[in-house]
């Protein structure tokens, strides 16, 4: 029987508008959340997934404000525009698009953002936060996005063995450090797997609830998946297909049709985690201007 499919794009409208009346309550208090985006260079994915955010932001009544940078921008000069937003009392998140240009030390510019700002949940005062478990802390939007895509799919993670394939700082790491925590969506045994990890497959298959943000298309193939785990697949590659009419397609980092038909449930690409990552950077916001006003 193939597995259930976890709509990402549903669950994210839903709790878009479960974000409603906290926006109200907000701008009742005299507070309009502002998200600012920093987009240094052309890149077209980056370019997709800012304009989605501007139109999420739009539509929740938050408002969004998108600096476009040329790609050769100097580094003291994307800092200097960081520490414009940093003093902007209308701005309580900035986001830094990443990937930057490689002229760009990532670690310098994103850690430029007054952890009070940090939606993205990059800082290392948030990183501190997320792993003690401090409710002030900004979770990243992409891995608190699958933790309720579980939470709102009804997946049990207490108890249950998650492994997840990608040790990333922007998912894998904390991805672990929020489902290792005391609580709803929490409570898991942990293993995280990267390009060390000795018999991948024999890994993957002692998995509950498998989580791949390795970033190779189809590297998850049918034979790594137990049957009757739940499949999260975080990600998003594009491959040529000279039939479509842009030339390429959009698929995961695990082989789709494969792992339907062992998994219990899965999350497709697109539709599965992307909307959710919308979801909870505006979550974030809108946590932010609540902190900031108190």
């Amino acid at each position: 029987m193939p597995a259930k499919l976890i709509d990402g794009t549903a669950i994210g409208r839903a709790m878009r508008t479960e974000l409603l009346p906290r926006i109200a309550e907000l701008k009742h208090r005299g507070i309009t959340p502002g998200l600012a985006v920093i987009l240094v260079g052309e890149d077209p994915a980056s370019q997709v997934y800012v304009r989605m955010k501007g139109k999420a932001c739009e539509e929740a009544g938050i408002c969004s404000e998108t600096l476009r940078l040329a790609a050769d921008t100097a580094e003291n000069a994307v800092i200097g525009e960081i520490d414009r937003l940093n003093a902007d009392p209308r701005i309580h998140g900035i986001l830094v698009q990443t990937p930057l240009p490689k002229h760009l030390n990532s670690a310098r510019v994103l850690h430029r953002v007054d952890p009070r700002k940090d939606v993205d949940g990059f800082h290392p005062e948030n990183v501190g936060k997320v792993v003690l478990g401090d409710p002030t802390g900004f979770r990243p939007a992409t891995p608190f996005g699958v933790q309720h895509l579980l939470l709102k799919t009804g997946v049990e993670t207490k108890g249950a063995h998650v492994v997840i394939v990608g040790r990333s700082n922007i998912v894998g790491r904390p991805m672990a450090a929020l489902l290792i925590q005391d609580g709803p969506g929490g409570n898991a045994t942990v293993t995280i797997c990267h390009s060390r990890t000795r018999d991948l497959p024999a890994v993957t298959r002692l998995a509950d609830i498998l989580i791949v943000a390795i970033g190779k298309p189809k590297f998850v193939t049918g034979e790594m998946v137990r049957p009757g785990a739940v499949v999260i697949d975080v990600g998003v590659n594009r491959v040529a297909d000279p039939a479509r009419e842009k030339g390429y397609r959009l698929v995961g980092d695990v082989d789709f049709e494969a792992a339907r038909h062992l998994a219990s449930a899965i999350t497709p690409v697109p539709g599965g985690v992307g909307p959710m990552t919308i979801t909870m950077l505006l979550y974030n916001t809108v946590q932010a201007a609540t902190q900031w006003a108190d």
